[in-house]
């Protein structure tokens, strides 16, 4: 050993890094030792390796992946600032969306056992659905994720500079159409749809298309987002109890913005689509 040469255990100390966690970042090439015992295979850093050493530990503090760190400081050392950024407006937005949903579950545990139980504001009602000229975009994915996505995208696009001069307006509330016959996880089928007004330019893979009229079971729900289940069951206790049939995928109309409206105040209308029974009605 040289004078230069920390052993892994006092290298551990100083970085606050485990010598477990060393080791693991030596197998994937993170923080690779400067030297190591052939015999033994203890592990050897030197000086210069500390102030890396603090930087993986720092990032990963931060929460950020050790796929990431790696590309942040190879990124770091070439000096891509482009690149930098970018790592770093991913992980933002990341931590800002747990911070949205740690927000959806302390509003939902400040709500008393009733309204915990029961959040829809109305009961179940039938209504026709007038047709609607809307911009569209479908893609798949997880619910939230790609919902937000999609609303960004197409909100985006409505202020062009092009569609802003032909005065295109929002006529009605953002809505998410599912397409799927079941609940999935990751990759659900899902359109943001938003009517619109006024001549439009569209963006590769978004539409502009007519939704037919329609007669829907509909019900509006107060709270967050992670509540809707609550209404759900609601709504579809209703069409069972009514012999009621689907006719075409569910939306989800968002009468609030989640941007300036606490989660425990915002105001979602679901429409199940129904076949049309006069009996029944």
């Amino acid at each position: 050993m040289t004078v230069d040469q920390i052993p892994i255990t006092r290298f551990s100390v100083i970085t606050r890094i485990t010598p477990k966690a060393l080791r693991y970042y030596d197998k994937l090439g993170l923080l690779v030792p400067a030297a190591k015992d052939k015999l033994t295979g203890y592990r050897y850093y030197t000086t210069d390796q500390l102030e890396r050493g603090v930087r993986v530990k720092t990032l990963c503090s931060l929460g950020i992946s050790l796929e990431e760190i790696a590309c942040y400081l190879d990124a770091e050392a070439k000096g891509d600032r482009d690149a930098l950024q970018a790592l770093r407006d991913k992980h933002l937005s990341r931590i800002r969306e747990q911070i949205a949903r740690l927000q959806r579950i302390e509003a939902l545990l400040k709500q008393n056992d009733r309204e915990m139980i029961k959040m829809a504001l109305s009961e179940p009602v039938i209504k026709d659905v007038p047709a609607l000229r809307v911009v569209s975009k479908r893609d798949k994915g997880s619910y939230g994720e790609t919902i937000g996505r999609l609303i960004g995208e197409l909100c985006e696009m409505l202020f062009w500079p092009v569609n802003q001069k032909n005065l295109v307006k929002v006529s009605g509330p953002c809505m998410a159409i599912y397409h799927d016959q079941e609940y999935k996880e990751k990759d659900a089928d899902i359109e943001v749809a938003i009517p619109i007004t006024g001549r439009i330019e569209v963006d590769e893979g978004m539409e502009v298309k007519n939704l037919p009229p329609a007669r829907v079971l509909a019900v509006v729900h107060k709270g967050s987002y992670d509540t809707l289940i609550l209404a759900y069951k609601d709504i579809y206790e209703y069409m069972i109890k009514n012999e009621m049939e689907f006719d075409g995928p569910g939306r989800e109309l968002y009468l609030s913005d989640p941007c300036k409206t606490a989660p425990e105040e915002l105001l979602t209308e679901i429409q199940l689509p129904i076949k049309d029974s006069p009996a029944k009605i």
